[in-house]
């Protein structure tokens, strides 16, 4: 039902240009969101009515008269009723305050056992009728130390136009991001492009470059058991999910958000 709504928005559509070296699932269907991942996203928080605050980094959730007290790198702190943490596990293991004696020791080693994978993606940038004259739209490498994906942006979406220069977009291998994770991006930037330009020899050069460090990339290894959300304390509620206590695809996303609504629903 999820995928019907988001692909009679427009948000979602049927993946239909080639990528190389993808191993599809007998079954399976794969999407594509033309207006990229963010506009899954926005969709959802236009749906809930919500009053969102972006750049807003928590440090310490604390017990405050009944209520919790969640205080952020800049600006006074707010109170709430309910607080939900749906970032990467370890980030809420750094979390200050009370939150660090409310979670219990097997919670803790539960937590503590979530893993993930880090990469780098590389976003090259191209003026308007820049052709890149490859027959794929994405591209899955298996050869090379560096890059494992490498995608043509808009020509993977379907929306190929004119008027809009092209992106390619290069995902480094998790061997790659692990070792470089404290590299200095400058450097890691010089090195994927020197790969790049060894498997795509003709392409041009970009008018813009960015290079993301991807710490908390994919789960390698969820809370056990993946249960979609964890209770840290029922009155007032604290609870954490997201895909760290699923698996880190969309339908791992769904499974713990209806997990947390369940979840909610009865201290709202």
């Amino acid at each position: 039902s999820f995928y019907e709504e988001l692909v009679s928005h427009g948000i979602l559509k049927p993946l239909t240009t080639p990528v190389e070296g993808m191993v599809v699932r007998e079954g399976s269907c794969n999407y594509v969101a033309p207006q990229g991942i963010s506009s899954v996203v926005k969709y959802y928080l236009k749906q809930s009515g919500a009053d969102v605050s972006y750049e807003q980094q928590v440090a310490h959730v604390s017990l405050r008269d009944g209520r919790w007290e969640v205080s952020r790198k800049a600006g006074p702190p707010e109170q709430f009723d309910v607080v939900i943490l749906t970032m990467p596990v370890p980030q809420i293991l750094q979390l200050q305050g009370d939150i660090v004696n409310l979670i219990n020791e097997s919670q803790k080693q539960q937590l503590e056992s979530v893993s993930y994978s880090s990469r780098y993606a590389l976003g090259l940038f191209y003026e308007a009728g820049t052709g890149i004259a490859v027959p794929w739209a994405a591209q899955y490498i298996t050869d090379n130390p560096c890059i494992r994906f490498i995608s043509i942006d808009n020509k993977k979406r379907n929306i190929e136009s004119p008027d809009v220069g092209p992106s390619l977009v290069v995902h480094t291998t998790v061997t790659f991001g692990s070792e470089h994770l404290d590299s200095d991006p400058a450097e890691v930037q010089q090195i994927i492009l020197s790969h790049l330009q060894k498997i795509v020899p003709s392409l041009p050069k970009p008018s813009s470059i960015k290079c993301q460090r991807w710490r908390y990339s994919q789960v390698m290894r969820a809370v056990p058991n993946c249960p979609g959300q964890m209770i840290l304390h029922t009155q007032p509620l604290l609870i954490c999910g997201g895909d760290g206590f699923t698996r880190s695809s969309f339908d791992g996303c769904i499974e713990s958000a209806m997990s947390l609504a369940e979840a909610v629903k009865p201290h709202l």
